[in-house]
């Protein structure tokens, strides 16, 4: 669910919108967020204005007025005569996501670390003993996935918004949508993901809880880069076999 303050940053964008016309300009944006999140809108997809407006459920006004931030952030490139595509995932995207990632999340590690009660950590910790007991359990459930990632980015997006910093947070949460699509375009098998990232939060957790700043940010950093290493495998992978298709073709 988006913070009060990542809506006061895009409602502050522009003076000259009305009050109802930026409300209905963050609508669309968060409806387009939620059709990433639900696989409903793919890396490299076109998709016209008026699909959109259909897709999204908003007047064509407030999907008009949302494309300019959605090319700003480059989740969408405009294509001449073809209409707009869905940023597009090669390994340079992957990169450069996971840098401003790492960026910013060692510096909300650091903060966390002296912010955050030791009640809320224990409560965080808790949860993720408790989902990785779920993932251990012989095939999983049917909503595990679903959960599993609800507490995942929850735990990040907590510690970001920690810091109070209405910049950072919109920063972090556009480059989670990146996240999210190459992770859709890999084609990962998510319940595999389930257990090591259970496993490496509860590393950087426990070192949250011992308030060893430096041992947080170092394991967190290489949470971060395991989880890289995971999508820069699978997607060097899909990519060798596209060339092995065209090669036999």
């Amino acid at each position: 669910m988006p913070s009060r303050s990542h809506a006061k940053t895009d409602a502050s964008l522009d003076g000259s919108k009305s009050p109802k016309t930026d409300s209905l300009r963050v609508q669309a944006y968060e409806r387009f967020r939620e059709q990433v999140l639900a696989s409903r809108l793919r890396p490299g997809q076109f998709i016209s204005q008026q699909e959109l407006t259909l897709l999204l459920g908003m007047p064509l006004g407030a999907v008009r007025e949302m494309i300019p931030r959605l090319e700003a952030a480059r989740l969408i490139v405009t294509v001449p005569k073809r209409g707009l595509q869905i940023t597009h995932v090669d390994l340079k995207l992957i990169r450069n996501a996971f840098h401003v990632r790492t960026v910013i999340e060692r510096e909300a590690v650091s903060h966390f670390v002296r912010s955050a009660s030791d009640a809320e950590l224990a409560g965080i910790a808790l949860e993720h003993e408790q989902m990785l007991a779920r993932a251990g359990k012989t095939g999983g459930d049917d909503t595990l996935d679903q959960d599993a990632l609800a507490v995942d980015w929850g735990l990040h997006h907590r510690m970001v918004d920690a810091m109070d910093n209405e910049i950072l947070s919109d920063v972090y949460r556009v480059n989670s949508l990146h996240i999210k699509l190459i992770r859709i375009d890999s084609e990962l098998a998510r319940p595999m993901r389930v257990v090591p990232a259970m496993q490496e939060h509860l590393l950087f957790i426990k070192a949250m809880q011992k308030r060893d700043e430096k041992a947080a940010v170092e394991l967190m950093t290489d949470h971060i880069a395991a989880s890289r290493q995971r999508v820069l495998a699978r997607a060097t992978q899909i990519e060798d076999e596209g060339s092995g298709i065209q090669r036999r073709a």
